[in-house]
């Protein structure tokens, strides 16, 4: 491990051991502190942040791109600020820290017995909406993690994920898919993070007006095993309460191969995330390249 990954797992496990023990008001206001010294500083990150939000709103200009940003980093840091802490909160702060709208699309599909697949993009906290559904509707689900390094910090997340009741699959080692499958035809419940392909052999879709490529496993999960595919899209009001909404069902097409069926579904979620992200720019943490025309072939996403 180099230095600099030491450092990176000694900062994660410093958040984890200390943040959860402060105060919600103080830990409010470090994320704040810390989101707004990040943006002074303009660093790679906050840049790129800033060309993610101009395709989002083309006619923002610069100084509209800067709030946007400000703004963007202080939802991003409360997102660590709430994910360092939700290990400390009780199961009565779990369930009155989300609320989302139309859940009869989910509670529905649980209940007719042939599997549930969430996709969400990068907004506000995923995995404080992960651990509302394992606490309020008691539902354990399924989900994959990037591999990240050094493999300490890897471990640290999947604890934390496992902690909060989810399942949790390496997304590298090509048996993610089977395990997934098996859970819907199971009947039971898989959520994707599924606006950026990490593999960079994903599906080409329309997103604000360019391409980019999507993950292509939640439509093919939804065509292999019948199971129920929702978009879902978050973001924060201003309050201690996350917002959220399920969106209404991908349909898989009736005609169509394999691929074509996978092309018109992965579009169909990256419609209702465009939707979703438009009205809550702010609370898309995409703070990496993203478009076809913003990557570098030789390495891929990054």
């Amino acid at each position: 491990m180099s230095a600099g990954e030491r450092l990176t797992d000694a900062l994660y496990g410093l958040g984890w051991s200390t943040v959860k023990k402060l105060p919600e008001p103080v830990a409010v206001r470090l994320g704040q502190t810390i989101a707004d010294l990040a943006w002074k500083q303009r660093g790679k990150g906050v840049q790129r942040l800033e060309s993610n939000y101009a395709r989002v709103l083309p006619d923002a200009g610069p100084e509209r791109l800067r709030e946007l940003s400000r703004a963007g980093m202080r939802s991003y840091l409360r997102y660590w600020m709430e994910s360092f802490r939700l290990p400390a909160w009780s199961r009565e702060r779990v369930k009155s820290g989300f609320d989302p709208k139309d859940l009869h699309f989910l509670t529905d599909g649980l209940a007719a017995g042939k599997g549930v697949v969430l996709a969400l993009p990068h907004m506000a906290n995923y995995d404080l909406a992960g651990a509302w559904v394992t606490t309020a509707l008691e539902t354990p689900f399924t989900t994959v993690a990037e591999r990240l390094k050094p493999e300490t910090l890897y471990d640290r997340f999947v604890a934390y994920r496992e902690g909060l009741g989810m399942e949790v699959l390496p997304h590298s080692g090509g048996s993610a898919f089977g395990t997934l499958a098996r859970r819907l035809r199971d009947g039971g419940l898989v959520c994707l993070v599924a606006d950026r392909d990490l593999s960079a052999s994903g599906v080409e879709v329309e997103f604000f007006g360019e391409r980019t490529r999507m993950p292509a496993g939640p439509a093919l999960l939804a065509q292999q095993t019948g199971a129920l595919l929702l978009p879902v899209t978050l973001w924060y009001d201003g309050s201690p309460v996350m917002q959220g909404r399920v969106h209404p069902p991908v349909e898989v097409p009736e005609s169509g191969t394999r691929a074509e069926k996978t092309s018109v579904m992965t579009q169909a979620l990256a419609d209702a995330f465009a939707g979703g992200i438009a009205e809550h720019p702010e609370d898309w943490h995409m703070l990496q390249r993203l478009w076809l025309a913003d990557l570098d072939p030789a390495k891929g996403p990054s």
